[in-house]
Parts: structure tokens; C-alpha cells; sequence
């Protein structure tokens, strides 16, 4: 079923609201008009807040309180985007999602400072939850991203690794913070456990689903949506699910081995693998993978209450399959 973007977070839409308030208020930082100005920048990008979205709607199950769960909600986001903040700098990337990175506009230094700046913020944020055991999650999860992202970076251009180091490292660098974004959220209501964990459950599968529809993106979509070019991955040296079953089916002769001879791959080699992952069957393989990682989201909230709140759970699961940006 696909799901329109408008409207997609039916009881807390309104709370998203409260979100982005708080974005403005850390935006219009006093006496440092340069720092107000790299903050409008990055936290001006749009996104869909998907994440965010999702502690507030886990919210729902519980005790819902605005005070404790729109800084929850703000925090994991600013995580977020502070990850993306450093990413760009790692890997000199000019653009996101179609507008400039910070690291184009203002240098290395300063995009890094930025990054830590928003860090700090959301771990800030995250202690007005008045929970020290949220706030624990909180840092268990930047470790997992920071792992995945190692992981990748270091892994970069090794032709040698396997899907179940791919599961690994995606669970690191993008689940945990889906998962996370439910159990916050349910822990803030003071959920049972039982609902904890099946919401924590559905967040971890989401953003497996999230990854896996993203890398398939990085082969099938459109440039001008995604706002980044075709094979992006694959010109970083980072291999994914599509990347992977093609040298499984080609293991002599294929072009990811020829492109990760050198760490500045040549495009005609990724253009090459490009086209023969989209003149395969290998997209709607990896897209049963995502269905699966879907299904199971949506299976570990059958247990809970017949809310809106879980209805609009299982919309936000096949948006996250069927989108493409």
C-alpha cells in the first residue's frame, strides 16, 4: 500500500509541529550570527522526520507528555542530522538531498565543530526526559552509529566482504537509532516491557527496511529526487545488498572488482555495474529483502493495543518500502 507524505503521522502531525520549534529555538543563537546561520542551514534541509515521528507516535502506547516527548523527539533528529553532518565531511560530499553540504559551503573545521555543536544539543535535549536510563540508550546508540560508521569507513573498497557483515553494519549505522527512536519513546510513557520491546522491534526492523530501500535507491532512482548521483556508494567504495549479489553471480568478472582496484574508482566501472543491477532480477531481490524486514515490523505490533497510533505505525512501514528520495 503506498502512502502519501502528507498527513502520514496522523495523532502526533501536530506535535511535529512542536519539533520544529524547538529547531528554530537552536537555530537563533544570540551573538553568533555565523553559527546561527550554519545551524539554519543544516536544520533547514527538510527531511521527513521520520524518525522523530516515530518516539512520539511509540509515545502514544503510554503516559504521552509533550514536555518529555517533543525533546525526545528533537534530540533523536538532531543525532541524526549531526551524523550526517560528519559524513559529509568524510566523505567530501558537495550535496544533500539537493542543496549544499555545510562542508561545501564553510570548511572541514568548522562543519566538524558544527556536527559536535549539534551533538551536544541533542544530549542536552535528551536529559529533559528526566530519565537516566533513556539517557543511557541514548549513548549506547551514538556508540552503535559511530561503530557502523567506522565499520564502513574502514571496510572501504574491500572486496572481501559478505551480507552478514552488511546486516551488521546497517543495524549499527541506521537501525539502532529507528530502534531507539521506539523503545525512547515507549520508555518515556512507561510502557510495559512487553510493549517496549515489541515497539523497539518494529523500529529496528523499519530501519533495516529504511537502509535496504536506500541502497537499492543508490542503483534504481532518480538523481534529481534523491539529490545524489547514481552508484554514489560504490564511487565511496562502500558495498551494499545489490553491490554484493552481483559479485556473488559475476565472481571473476565483474566491474566493482575492476572499480575497487584503485581508491578513486573509474565512473565507467560504476556506470558498468550500475546498469547490470538494473538489467537483473538483483533490485527485486533485494526488495523482497526490504518486504521481509517490513513484515516483520509490522507483525511485532499485533500485540498491542488497536490505537491510531499502531495503525499509523504500519503506514510509516510501507512508506518507508515504497519510498523513492
Amino acid at each position: 500500500m503506498k502512502v502519501a507524505t502528507a498527513g502520514l503521522y496522523g495523532p502526533v502531525q501536530e506535535d511535529l509541529r512542536l519539533v520544529e520549534d524547538t529547531f528554530d529555538r537552536i537555530k537563533n543563537v544570540e551573538n553568533f550570527p555565523a553559527l546561527a546561520k550554519m545551524l539554519a542551514h543544516v536544520l533547514g534541509g527538510g527531511g521527513k522526520r521520520t524518525r522523530p515521528a516515530i518516539a512520539l507516535l511509540a509515545g502514544k502506547f503510554g503516559d504521552y507528555n509533550i514536555d518529555f516527548h517533543v525533546p525526545l523527539a528533537a534530540s533523536i533528529e538532531l543525532l541524526h542530522t549531526a551524523t550526517l553532518v560528519h559524513d559529509d565531511v568524510i566523505d567530501a560530499s558537495p550535496s544533500r538531498r539537493g542543496r549544499a553540504t555545510a562542508n561545501a559551503i564553510y570548511n572541514n573545521a568548522a562543519s566538524v565543530m558544527l556536527g559536535d555543536f549539534m551533538f551536544a544539543h541533542a544530549s542536552e535535549l535528551i536529559s529533559r526526559t528526566d530519565n537516566t536510563a533513556v539517557v543511557r540508550l541514548f549513548s549506547h546508540t551514538l556508540m552503535a552509529i559511530a561503530g557502523g560508521e567506522l565499520h564502513q569507513d574502514l571496510s572501504a573498497y574491500e572486496y572481501s566482504n559478505d551480507t552478514m557483515k552488511y546486516f551488521a553494519r546497517i543495524e549499527g549505522k541506521t537501525a539502532s537509532l529507528f530502534a531507539t527512536s521506539a523503545e525512547a519513546g515507549a520508555m518515556v510513557a512507561r510502557c510495559s516491557d512487553a510493549e517496549r520491546e515489541a515497539l523497539k522491534s518494529y523500529g529496528l526492523n523499519v530501519g533495516m527496511a529504511f537502509q535496504v530501500v536506500d541502497d537499492i535507491l543508490d542503483f534504481t532512482g532518480d538523481e534529481a529526487e534523491m539529490g545524489k548521483p547514481v552508484g554514489s556508494d560504490l564511487l565511496q567504495g562502500t558495498l551494499t545488498l545489490p553491490s554484493l549479489l552481483l559479485m556473488e553471480r559475476y565472481p571473476k568478472d565483474n566491474p566493482i572488482k575492476k572499480a575497487f582496484r584503485t581508491k578513486k574508482p573509474k565512473p565507467e566501472y560504476v556506470a558498468e555495474a550500475v546498469n547490470m543491477v538494473r538489467g537483473s532480477d538483483i533490485v527485486k531481490e533485494v526488495h523482497s529483502v526490504a518486504r521481509d524486514f517490513r513484515d516483520k515490523a509490522v507483525a511485532a505490533l499485533q500485540d498491542l493495543p488497536a490505537i491510531e497510533a499502531r495503525s499509523t505505525l504500519e503506514d510509516v512501514a510501507d512508506h518507508v518500502l515504497d519510498r523513492r528520495s
